[in-house]
């Protein structure tokens, strides 16, 4: 048994059921116990691996069309750069490197770092050491002026409530204590009575009975400051993550030694997630104009990934060749994080659009 386990279980046992957003804040953010508080959880000796792990072009494409946007703008000064769950700092680190032959570009940035975790901070510091770099708790501390901002697979680890329709109300997903196997008590799902529910009155109509529905409200508030950011003082957003739009169905899922596993099963110890619904986010960003969601692997096309990728080829050989040719595959082909991952693009109003968000990718999944 967790510690964590042993905690949230006398907190139901007094309380009864928790929300499921309460339950998954508890695993991954607990102070003594959390899942992203106590430890690293990238790469192969971790959970799970992301797009900036697998290969730096990933990173550097991001860069150069976050350049390119800010000099589509007239390249103001002082501005922020910053990235949301920067993990070991690998993503900054690529995009750094990328824009460093772009003028004006590193003079006029303060790199910010929205990271709660202290071993990751850790990470990105050393990762980072020899740039001037500034960590945040959370997007509301971001400076008032014109922001750059990339988040990947950072809002789909934000808590979810769920609610199952019944008939005209909704019954919410929680976390109760039931007997387990060994006979001990464990934490497993249940549903609270159904009741109307006025955060869901848009989704009657494109549901019917029995169907999951997930809301993620800390991604909408987010959304909703970067917007406000980018139309006030200019700038843009990259948002990367796996979902879709107008999202139906139960995604929430648990990783642990890159395996799937049962989330309610050792609280603190797993990774714990579920589809970003891009819809909610787009719309509570305005008046910042949200482009078309995009794949991740047409975004990387449009922005020269190949070419950059045969490039890197050239140089190669042996296993390092073959590696670096799955990854390429890995970031941008349909089977693989291509169309399951999607872009989300912010500008403000009249801006130029991020290069590789122009115009409409395939219908939104």
């Amino acid at each position: 048994m967790t510690p964590l386990m042993k905690t949230l279980r006398l907190k139901i046992a007094a309380e009864g059921p928790m929300r499921l957003s309460d339950y998954m804040a508890a695993c991954l953010l607990d102070p003594q116990h959390g899942y992203y508080t106590t430890r690293d959880p990238l790469g192969a000796a971790g959970d799970f691996t992301t797009a900036p792990e697998i290969s730096q072009m990933f990173g550097e494409m991001l860069g150069l069309a976050l350049a390119q946007s800010w000099l589509d703008q007239g390249a103001p000064a002082p501005f922020t750069l910053a990235e949301a769950g920067p993990g070991r700092g690998t993503l900054m680190a690529d995009i750094l490197r990328a824009t460093r032959g772009v003028p004006g570009f590193h003079n006029a940035a303060e790199v910010v770092l929205i990271e709660a975790s202290p071993a990751l901070r850790k990470a990105q510091q050393a990762l980072l050491e020899g740039h001037a770099v500034r960590w945040i708790d959370t997007v509301d501390h971001l400076p008032e002026r014109p922001l750059w901002f990339v988040a990947n697979e950072f809002f789909d680890a934000l808590p979810i409530r769920q609610f199952q329709r019944q008939g005209g109300g909704w019954a919410e997903r929680c976390v109760a204590l039931a007997e387990g196997e060994d006979g001990t008590e464990a934490l497993k799902p249940g549903l609270a009575p159904p009741r109307p529910e006025t955060l869901l009155a848009g989704r009657m109509e494109n549901t019917k009975d029995g169907d999951i529905v997930e809301l993620r409200p800390a991604a909408n508030a987010i959304a909703a400051t970067l917007g406000a950011r980018i139309a006030d003082h200019g700038g843009a957003a990259l948002i990367v993550d796996y979902g879709g739009w107008r999202s139906v169905g139960d995604t929430f899922q648990a990783l642990q030694g890159h395996r799937m596993v049962d989330p309610f099963a050792t609280p603190g110890e797993a990774d714990l997630t579920a589809h970003v619904d891009f819809e909610p986010i787009a719309r509570a960003a305005a008046p910042a104009i949200a482009a078309p969601l995009v794949g991740q692997g047409l975004f990387l096309e449009r922005l020269g990934i190949t070419q950059r990728a045969q490039a890197l080829a050239d140089r190669m050989t042996g296993d390092a060749l073959t590696s670096h040719i799955a990854a390429h595959r890995r970031l941008t082909h349909p089977e693989e994080m291509g169309t399951l991952f999607k872009v989300l693009a912010l500008t403000p109003v009249g801006a130029a659009p991020i290069p590789g968000t122009e115009g409409p990718g395939p219908a939104p999944a």
